[in-house]
């Protein structure tokens, strides 16, 4: 789908998105810097990050980096991780961001996960209200199921406003999003900016050699990437990434940005060196046999109605 918003200075936004949630945690000063300016110099302009990142740091370190060029630099941020998304919870965390940040605005805030709590009224009132004072250009939701996306967005344009964004978790081993946020965003007009393409690190082939991470240190992760047919096609990547003479890194996430729905996948890393095979992706395009083979290592989820005969 074709994106309708762009940074201040009237720039499209980037195919990639880069998630600064390392920084100032596993990411020093000095290689937060490195991987900015990498990815800037690759054509990155978007710069995706939370109010809870690590501690804070996060924000701080990313408000620094983009200050001198905050017009060409698209910012998005989330709050409402914790604490419900009404009203004075919103409003609470998103001052704590600004303050984080330095600097009055953003471009595009997300909530950061689905409340079943909290009145869908109260929260995107609250958003509408954040856009028309200038604080916030765009709203978007994360981790939201597409009724819940099209509940708000219900609400959203009966306030004047629209959801403009998701973020929802993609890879070549997390598919489910191909069901019904990716068809309900083309719908919509909605962007897609997608996390986790590489499996958590699942995807780069260092678990296959016996690395560590993310998926032997963080439980959560490990839960989640523990499929045996995960780890296969772990494998199957890294053997087909050989062959094409590329990094597997690369090709996953060259592999979801190819998606038809054109979701835009959020790279990250910890050091440049670990971040290089990522960005490598910008310029690094499947043909369609390559990218069907990598398709086929974790079979598509079944159409919504499960009518497999009009698959």
């Amino acid at each position: 789908m074709t994106q309708t918003y762009k940074t201040l200075s009237g720039r499209p936004l980037s195919a990639l998105t880069f998630g600064t949630m390392q920084f100032g945690g596993n990411a020093d000063a000095a290689e937060s810097r490195a991987m900015y300016d990498a990815a800037r110099a690759a054509g990155i302009n978007h710069f995706d990050t939370a109010v809870g990142y690590t501690d804070g740091a996060s924000e701080e370190v990313t408000g620094r980096l983009i200050a001198h060029e905050r017009g060409d630099v698209f910012l998005a941020t989330k709050v409402a991780y914790a604490g419900g998304a009404g009203r004075d919870n919103i409003r609470t965390q998103f001052d704590q961001s600004r303050r984080q940040l330095g600097h009055d605005s953003v471009d595009l805030l997300y909530i950061h996960r689905f409340h079943p709590e909290s009145d869908p009224q109260e929260t995107f009132s609250t958003l509408a209200e954040m856009q028309e004072q200038g604080l916030v250009r765009h709203i978007g939701v994360s981790n939201y199921a597409a009724w819940q996306v099209m509940k708000a967005q219900a609400v959203a344009h009966a306030l004047g406003t629209r959801i403009d964004a998701i973020q929802p978790m993609y890879s070549l081993v997390k598919r489910q999003a191909e069901v019904e946020l990716f068809p309900m965003c083309d719908d919509q007009g909605i962007g897609i900016h997608a996390y986790s393409p590489l499996g958590g690190g699942l995807l780069t082939g260092k678990y296959t050699g016996g690395g560590t991470g993310r998926l032997t240190e963080n439980e959560m992760y490990r839960k989640r990437y523990a499929a045996d047919i995960y780890r296969a096609a772990a494998e199957k990547l890294g053997e087909i990434a050989a062959e094409a003479g590329a990094h597997p890194a690369t090709l996953a996430v060259a592999w979801a940005a190819a998606h038809p729905a054109r979701p835009s996948p959020i790279i990250s890393a910890r050091s440049l060196e670990q971040l290089r095979p990522s960005l490598a992706a910008v310029d690094y395009r499947l043909d369609d046999t390559l990218y069907d083979r990598l398709a086929a290592l974790v079979p598509a989820p079944p159409k919504a109605t499960d009518r497999a005969e009009e698959a």
